[in-house]
């Protein structure tokens, strides 16, 4: 269940740098492509604390969380791409 609920705050992040991206002006001429350069390393910290914690307070080890690390940093960001590709295609 928690791995559920960290996969959805990937998902609220990327969400949120979406809609922010083309309101604050700074994303240039594609803000889809901004906000997803910026999701990918914002991310991959999150995920790497949320394996820290794992390892650290929960009492796993590296090579029990590993596994789930990945999955909680891919299945977004791989959505992310997703969309980042969908839009570059559209927009060119």
């Amino acid at each position: 269940m928690h791995t559920i609920k960290v996969i959805a705050g990937g998902f609220a992040l990327l969400g949120v740098l979406l809609v922010l991206a083309p309101r604050l002006g700074i994303a240039g001429g594609n803000p889809i492509a901004f906000a997803v350069k910026l999701f990918i390393p914002l991310w991959l910290v999150a995920a790497l604390v949320n394996l820290w914690i794992g390892v650290s307070r929960a009492g796993y080890s590296v090579m029990e969380e590993l596994p789930i690390g990945l999955v909680v940093f891919g299945v977004p960001a791989l959505a992310a791409l997703v969309i980042a590709w969908m839009f570059g295609r559209m927009m060119g």
